[in-house]
């Protein structure tokens, strides 16, 4: 990729990269997948291994969200104000990242406890979201308007490709090269634990892959190119940072008030009336978000403007698009959150009629899980190449909504399928979408989005699929309990609803 250096002159617009400059800005993605395919495909299997209830699974899941929510602005915000000369922008986070979700990658098989597991959920989503926040960023930064479509596409088909690697390794251990997939109780198999230490590998290479073979714009640079579509479109010269905060100290201060009281309230309603003890995490974020209002209030009547402040008046300036987008997104994650949760235990005790994590029945179908994961992100690689060509047809929104109502149809037919042989067939829809949400919000937002901000914005609209997750993993549980006998197949109807909302969602879109 060229890149301009302080003594050529400035260009006026980004000039259009060549297929190979955008596989290699996106083929650290593949690395990345590989992680989180890992962890998504097992770690609801090593939680069971070391002896954790269904109803507990999507608690101990909670990591995950808590910590995108925290770690991906605070990224996205530090990424903005990062350059070297030797490594930009982006790229010191893809580093970083890289190295301490290999070195969580190889503790995790090997936790002494169901809470040591949980710890390293923890550790490793955080080190993934220091990676993979910036990459987004990387994108809009790098490619002209007419290619971001297909640059998202792109770090979809890696992402599917990663994830059909990383999915597939512990059934490929155990079926081709004849590794243990099972272990006596409390152990986690040699196929799960391998996999984990071939996947930190193949992560580490990617990654490094896209350190060494790219390069980035100057923040000059990508001033210059904003001025130049600011005088396009008839708007004022754009400005590094906002003048003023995006509300008044009072108005920071009543607003955290109100979201304090509402949490606080939600809390004392969980501990009055007995319910599930989940619903601390939910209202305790609700209480949480009003403290930051509150302190952000207070830095602002001290005239103390620093990061914090910066990041909170992004999120009440964020653009109309980004807005809209923010509830598809909810519904989205919220599907995929309760697939990722409970598709293992839906498929082991409906389809395999076994609950016992020890035995050859639940690992058979726990590893088969593995396969159609497998399946859905292979699907989704190849789809990656015909989303573009929808989206020219249909509109980036109208592309997006179909592909989310193939996500919900897929949802129905594992539910309704019960020859788990054929549930691969389902996987097809799983996988359309699961492609389209990896490329298509993106595409559109990043029109939106100033180039100084890309990357706290990109980091902010993770609090999009961050809080999905987290109603999810605090409420499924206890909505199953409930209503469906603690029956996790049914997580998969709710999720295939949400699917269908998001669709709808979809259409409403006001793009830029």
């Amino acid at each position: 990729m060229s890149s301009a250096t302080p003594a050529a002159p400035l260009l006026t617009t980004r000039p259009r990269l060549s297929p190979f400059a955008i596989w290699n800005m996106c083929v650290g993605f593949f690395g990345i997948q590989i992680g989180f395919g890992l962890q998504n495909a097992n770690t609801s299997r090593i939680f069971q291994t070391l002896g954790a209830e269904v109803e507990s699974l999507a608690i101990l899941w909670i990591a995950a969200p808590l910590t995108g929510l925290l770690v991906q602005p605070i990224i996205g915000h530090m990424s903005d104000k990062t350059w070297s000369n030797r490594l930009g922008r982006r790229r010191p986070y893809f580093l970083v990242g890289a190295i301490l979700t290999t070195l969580a990658l190889i503790a995790m098989p090997n936790s002494p406890s169901l809470w040591f597991a949980a710890a390293m959920l923890w550790i490793m989503d955080a080190s993934i979201n220091i990676t993979m926040e910036p990459f987004r960023a990387f994108v809009g930064d790098n490619l002209p308007e007419e290619q971001r479509t297909t640059g998202f596409a792109m770090q979809s088909f890696f992402i599917g490709a990663g994830a059909v690697f990383a999915s597939c390794l512990p059934w490929l251990l155990s079926n081709v090269f004849d590794v243990a997939s099972t272990a006596p109780d409390g152990v986690v198999p040699d196929s799960v634990r391998i996999a984990f230490y071939v996947g930190a590998a193949g992560l580490f290479a990617a990654v490094l892959w896209t350190v060494l073979s790219t390069r980035e714009y100057s923040p000059e640079q990508l001033d210059a190119f904003e001025a130049h579509r600011a005088r396009l479109a008839g708007e004022p010269a754009p400005v590094p940072h906002a003048a003023a905060p995006a509300r008044t100290p009072r108005g920071y201060v009543l607003g955290g008030l109100i979201w304090l009281l509402v949490g606080g309230a939600a809390f004392y309603g969980v501990w009055a009336f007995g319910i599930e003890k989940e619903l601390y995490i939910l209202s305790g974020f609700v209480a949480a978000f009003g403290v930051l209002q509150i302190l952000v209030g207070g830095f602002h009547a001290a005239k103390n403007v620093n990061g914090v402040t910066e990041v909170v008046d992004d999120i009440f300036r964020m653009p109309r698009t980004m807005r809209d987008l923010a509830v598809v997104q909810f519904f989205s994650w919220f599907a995929l959150f309760s697939m990722w949760i409970y598709t293992t235990a839906a498929v082991t005790s409906v389809h395999y009629g076994t609950t016992d994590t020890t035995s050859p029945a639940y690992n058979a179908g726990a590893d088969w899980v593995g396969v159609l994961f497998g399946v859905y992100n292979g699907v989704a690689a190849l789809a990656a190449f015909a989303i573009p060509v929808l989206a020219r047809r249909t509109g980036r929104k109208g592309a997006h909504a179909i592909n989310l109502i193939l996500g919900a149809l897929g949802f129905l037919g594992i539910f309704l399928i019960r020859d788990p042989q054929l549930l691969w067939l389902p996987m097809i829809g799983v996988g359309f979408a699961w492609a389209s949400i990896l490329s298509m919000p993106y595409a559109i937002l990043s029109g939106a989005l100033p180039a100084r901000k890309m990357g706290v914005y990109m980091g902010v609209f993770n609090i999009f699929i961050v809080v999905p997750q987290l109603v999810a993993a605090t409420i499924l549980g206890l909505v199953l309990k409930s209503f469906f006998d603690g029956q996790a197949i049914f997580a998969l109807v709710i999720g295939a609803g949400a699917f269908g909302v998001a669709a709808l969602m979809a259409l409403r879109v006001r793009e830029t």
